[in-house]
């Protein structure tokens, strides 16, 4: 049985060339070498030889605000306030951007046990904004709840959307036409015409596309995937490994505020 912490496809949507079998990730020719980082973070931390070494991926994540940061994929922040499919304020002075399928039972993980603690404790405060990427690897009901919900998103109900997708057991009921209207309806989206009509249009598929190709292009081919403030992170981790991160980073970013004029 395996202790992997993520999820990979069998054969990635990817339009390079497929990973070999020795490794989950494929590095794109021409990406910044930072990018592959992601990619090699996968491989590290959602492949352990024992029980004790995935409990162990954690404390690679160090508490040194510099350690494992590359600017390059800080960058990927978009911190755009009017983003249906981002929670917390988007001048946080930290960025956690979130990788992942609906069909993905890590995923589902992360999003029940993690995520609202996160939320409660560093979102809430101010410190931290998620910004969730769709990235669908498991075929056509993955990219299906993709467009789902970020049609959600379009009438400001996608985190309920996200907590109705990955509610225990939620998945195994499939995403078809009528489970995702039914999501729609449980995650309190009040047009649902409108939400039917925005989850087959072309705007929901090239914001899916863009959000599956950004991913790509970090080398990522594993749910879930993560980067905060430009330090990439792997799988459904343990709290301590998004803790020490987001504090890091939150330490960082302070020291690179402007002290007052004398």
């Amino acid at each position: 049985m395996s202790t992997s912490k993520s999820h990979s496809p069998s054969r990635p949507k990817s339009t390079s060339t497929p990973p070999s079998k020795s490794k989950p990730i494929m590095i794109i020719g021409g990406v910044v070498l930072a990018a592959t980082l992601l990619g090699v973070a996968s491989y590290a931390t959602t492949k352990p030889s024992s029980p004790s070494a995935s409990s162990g991926a954690a404390a690679e994540v160090s508490a040194d605000p510099s350690a494992g940061v590359y600017p390059e994929l800080e960058a990927y922040a978009r911190r755009d306030a009017a983003d249906g499919l981002a929670l917390g304020r988007a001048d946080a002075p930290v960025v956690l951007i979130e990788y992942a399928d609906f069909k993905c039972g890590y995923c589902g993980k992360f999003a029940r046990d993690t995520e609202p603690a996160l939320v409660k404790r560093y979102v809430d405060a101010g410190t931290l904004r998620i910004e969730w990427r769709n990235f669908p690897i498991f075929g056509e009901e993955s990219e299906a709840a993709a467009r789902a919900s970020w049609a959600a998103g379009q009438q400001g109900r996608f985190w309920q959307f996200h907590k109705a997708a990955y509610a225990q057991g939620a998945k195994e009921k499939g995403f078809g036409k009528e489970r995702l209207a039914a999501l729609a309806q449980e995650a309190g989206v009040p047009d649902l015409a409108r939400f039917t009509r925005d989850t087959d249009s072309a705007a929901a598929r090239a914001a899916v596309s863009k959000d599956q190709e950004q991913g790509y292009s970090l080398g990522a081919t594993s749910t879930p995937s993560f980067l905060v403030n430009g330090r990439p992170i792997a799988g459904a981790q343990p709290m301590e490994a998004f803790t020490e991160a987001i504090d890091a980073a939150a330490r960082a970013a302070a020291a690179k505020k402007p002290g007052p004029k004398a």
